[in-house]
């Protein structure tokens, strides 16, 4: 047994015991049974909405059962959610959903269910992009690109390559929901793994570019796969999107401008 799993079963024997807990899910590339020994342990403990304030001083106990920690933080992104560090530095999070809370985006693994909670669920897991969701992602790749044209007129090298790398999220996944929409939630993370070559080797060029002496050339490279993908956006995103129009635009105005050093 790998320390991840674990971390999880022990972790869990601990929620089992606690009345206040309904259900144990893994999610993640361990929930999705494609872990590996460098994965992260996603844990989702379900709770009723009503019990959860009483259950969250808990977690940190809960989280003991499997060895010293390092370190642990309290935050909220999700769900409630405490990020722990092991000794191992095995990383696991864990976070506290109720029924009406749980996101079905991403696959799970159940741990424990002993009423069947997550029957309901089962069906409604999924990797994709909602036609939203992809818009809102094409939207930033125009915004982003329009941040790192102020940052290259100013000669603000530094700003403008992570302006780059900012894109670049929002760019991968749109070209998952092209070419490979059933891991589109994925993104940055699976971009080795599920790409088609020819993408996958324009973007790896691309970003081979975004260095503060080179990221004109990245740029460039960028508007080339945008146009390359341009049809296809126009008639995914619709003549609703405000995206299509902005990235079009920031098309237009890189291709023609030049910088002088």
């Amino acid at each position: 047994m790998n320390i991840q799993m674990e971390a999880a079963e022990k972790i869990t024997e601990s929620l089992k015991n606690d009345p206040l807990v309904k259900a144990v899910v893994l999610k993640g590339s361990l929930g999705r049974n494609e872990g590996d020994e460098f994965s992260d342990v996603d844990l989702y403990c379900f709770v009723d909405g009503e019990k959860i304030d009483k259950f969250l001083p808990r977690r940190v106990e809960h989280l003991s059962a499997y060895g010293s920690m390092l370190f642990h933080e309290s935050l909220f992104i999700i769900a409630p959610q405490v990020i722990t560090v092991y000794d191992n530095l095995l990383h696991v999070d864990l976070f506290t959903v109720t029924e009406e809370t749980f996101k079905t985006t991403d696959y799970f693994t159940v741990l424990y269910d002993p009423e069947n909670l997550m029957e309901q669920f089962k069906d409604k897991q999924h990797l994709t992009l909602s036609a939203a969701e992809l818009e809102e992602q094409a939207f930033d790749i125009g915004w982003f690109l329009f941040q790192y044209r102020k940052a290259w007129n100013r000669g603000n090298d530094i700003w403008a390559i992570e302006a780059l790398h900012l894109m670049t999220k929002y760019l991968v996944r749109v070209l998952f929901h092209r070419y490979a929409p059933h891991r589109a939630q994925l993104g940055m993370k699976d971009a080795m793994r599920s790409l088609p070559a020819e993408p996958l080797n324009a973007l790896i060029n691309m970003l081979e570019h975004i260095t503060p002496q080179n990221h004109e050339q990245a740029m460039r490279k960028t508007v080339v796969i945008l146009k390359t993908e341009t049809v296809w956006l126009k008639e995914t995103l619709g003549e609703e999107s405000e995206a299509f129009p902005f990235i079009e635009k920031m098309i237009e105005v890189l291709d023609g401008e030049r910088v002088n050093s």
